[in-house]
């Protein structure tokens, strides 16, 4: 099995990619750049573009994972659905399935947080719509991680010391989400 990992540093961080690995046995590649979006997967005329655009193009892939920049579901919604739209027609002319890696609110109270005018709610809420609708309207799988960081951070440090970012637990909690996702399908449960 081979799947490609296009993101940013929510995608690489902690090894993540390495994780979701060992997680699935499988190839893992991974195409990111600290702060990508999905449109720049999109532009050829990027170094990241151009990478991506000849793996879906020139090579074989069973699952495309897409992870748009941290808050760009609920900061630019038309560029993030027109590029997953886009995305997930590329995937599939591919043969492969594309899974949306739901990413989750900034950590509650954080600076991060107040910085983009929402509260922890209101972000979770809107990113959680967001993906899923995105994953809806292109037939995609979704690895929810966005709402297990709702669901465990209350208990648990998920957040890095900048509060956006996932610590090592919290990307393992990533890779096990999409590992979970992937290997459902794999045996026919999804």
């Amino acid at each position: 099995m081979r799947i490609l990992m296009l993101g940013n540093s929510f995608t690489s961080t902690n090894h993540m990619p390495q994780m979701l690995a060992q997680l699935t046995r499988a190839e893992v590649v991974c195409h990111t750049r600290g702060g990508a979006r999905l449109s720049e997967h999109l532009n050829p005329a990027t170094r990241l573009g151009a990478r991506t655009q000849a793996a879906l193009r020139e090579e074989q892939w069973d699952y495309v994972v897409l992870q748009e920049m941290s808050n760009g579901p609920v900061t630019s919604p038309k560029r993030f659905f027109s590029s997953v739209e886009a995305l997930c027609k590329l995937i599939v002319q591919n043969g492969a399935v594309p899974v949306l890696y739901a990413t989750w609110a900034y950590q509650k109270d954080g600076a991060k947080l107040a910085a983009v005018g929402m509260d922890y709610e209101e972000m979770y809420h809107r990113m959680h719509d967001a993906y899923h609708q995105a994953a809806e309207q292109n037939h995609a799988l979704i690895a929810d991680v966005g709402q297990r960081f709702y669901t465990l951070s209350e208990s648990r440090n998920l957040y890095g010391a900048d509060g956006v970012h996932p610590n090592e637990l919290g990307s393992e909690i990533a890779a096990e989400t999409i590992a979970e996702v992937i290997l459902h399908r794999q045996e026919g449960r999804v």
